[in-house]
């Protein structure tokens, strides 16, 4: 091993490397997962206006179906976290990959409102788990001023998996009473990410976490020997020449159980953050994606044509990735995340305040516009907000309670709309959004191209 090589850290040796196939195939990859992790997720909402006819569910009945797949989302969150941490997050993607693929598939045989439940809670504990998995994943082999951009376009690619499903549902659902069964089968089609496998590697920064460093440099001499094939012989990467940083978590010993780590503040604050964020973002988006097809078939609309405007709205999601991934990383990205989420507010009001069908689907299409790229933000951000050995353990829990805040978000929607009307349910959505802006405006820090192996302070003084 050359001295240079030696010297440099995982994260010194991966932020030099220029773009190449290895990353774009990892890009591919796993954006392939995000596309049915995207699919699968919306199965219920686009087939919910059918099972009302065919099975007499009530809105209370898809309460309770969306409410235990939001439970499911946060036990694989919290399992996520930990599996990550064990068993590499290589391994860990592949296995929450294969989980909620297993499990859209059993979905196709419910045979009540009870048993789709119990499938809809598994699946969806996958699909949260892979989730937090592809996110560390991404930001651990991502060179440092390209990682949000890259992101971005795995949310970009993946995200196309909603309006496909949505287009797919409005052409399935209506042929025949058993047709609804077809789009659980689709979400099921994740299991192809096991194709991928052999042109992935495991993160070097687990590995050197971990003190495997003989390991880790094998991956990254793998990884720069691909790179080398493409782009020719690489720059050295750089020296520090000060002394290491100091531990994130300062006073931790190395075995210290994960569970004592969060009550320490560098990981308390950051995980405190990004659950106001992810509760907020998840009520607010699972709000209008979940319920507007139930909503506006209550109001009157027919099923066909309540699936086919919420459809023709979820095209804005892919732009709205886009848009993200044109200013993540060469704006600060607390900023970016402060307004995006004031203008969901904003638009999703005027989504809920209008039955006009050409207004519907503008202002739908604004809300999953920019809703889409708020997402990517917070993807990119979350991640870069702890060191390498508290990432999953911070990313799982925030993330997790973001989606078991929803267990009780439909008990909400579905009470207001009983109880005000279908106007206030989207007035509670926007005053969710107004409130993850604020609180990331006051009190987010600037992560934007910071190193991966120390995290920022969490604090006022920070905006």
């Amino acid at each position: 091993m050359s001295a240079p090589l030696a010297a440099a850290s995982a994260q010194q040796r991966l932020d030099r490397l220029p773009i190449s196939r290895f990353h774009r195939i990892t890009l591919i990859a796993v954006s392939f997962a995000y596309f049915f992790e995207f699919a699968d997720i919306n199965t219920f909402a686009v087939t919910a206006p059918r099972l009302i006819k065919l099975w007499g569910v009530t809105v209370n009945q898809i309460a309770y179906v969306t409410s235990t797949s939001f439970v499911g989302m946060f036990v694989g969150s919290i399992v996520a976290g930990a599996l990550a941490d064990r068993i590499g997050r290589k391994r860990a993607l592949t296995a929450t990959t294969v989980f909620f693929g297993l499990f859209s598939l059993v979905s196709v045989f419910s045979w009540d409102v009870v048993s789709l439940g119990v499938f809809r809670f598994l699946t969806s504990a996958g699909l949260a788990a892979m989730t937090v998995v592809a996110v560390i994943y991404l930001s651990e082999l991502f060179p440092a001023a390209k990682r949000g951009r890259f992101q971005a376009y795995a949310i970009a690619i993946g995200i196309c998996g909603t309006p496909a499903t949505s287009l797919l549902a409005s052409a399935l659902v209506p042929v025949a009473d058993w047709t609804w069964r077809l789009v659980f089968l689709w979400g099921a089609l994740g299991l192809g990410f096991v194709f991928f496998l052999r042109h992935l590697a495991e993160s070097p920064r687990w590995l050197e976490n971990r003190g495997e460093t003989e390991r880790a440099d094998e991956v990254l001499r793998s990884i720069e020997a691909r790179v080398e094939a493409e782009h020719g012989p690489l720059p050295e990467p750089e020296i520090p020449t000060a002394a290491p940083a100091a531990p994130a978590v300062e006073g931790a010993s190395a075995d210290e159980p994960r569970w004592r780590l969060l009550l320490r503040r560098p990981v308390l604050m950051p995980t405190l953050l990004l659950c106001v964020l992810w509760v907020t973002q998840t009520i607010g988006f699972f709000g209008y994606s979940s319920w507007a097809p139930t909503l506006l078939a209550k109001q009157g609309f027919s099923v066909e044509s309540s699936i086919f405007y919420v459809a023709l709205t979820t095209v804005g999601a892919p732009l709205g990735c886009l848009l993200a991934a044109a200013v993540i990383d060469r704006v600060e990205r607390k900023w970016c995340l402060a307004v995006f989420g004031a203008a969901i507010g904003l638009f999703g009001l005027l989504y809920g305040l209008t039955f006009d069908p050409v207004l519907i689907v503008v202002f739908g299409f604004l809300v999953n516009l920019v809703e889409r790229g708020y997402t990517a933000l917070a993807y990119a951000y979350s991640p870069e907000l702890f060191d390498t050995r508290t990432r999953s353990l911070g990313t799982g829990i925030s993330y997790g309670v973001g989606r078991l805040s929803n267990a009780a978000g439909p008990l909400i929607i579905a009470a207001l709309y009983t109880g005000s009307g279908y106007q206030a349910v989207f007035v509670f959505i926007a005053a969710t959004w107004f409130v993850g802006a604020v609180v990331v405006a006051l009190f987010g820090p600037r992560t934007r191209q910071r190193p991966l192996d120390r995290a920022p302070a969490v604090s006022p003084a920070s905006a």
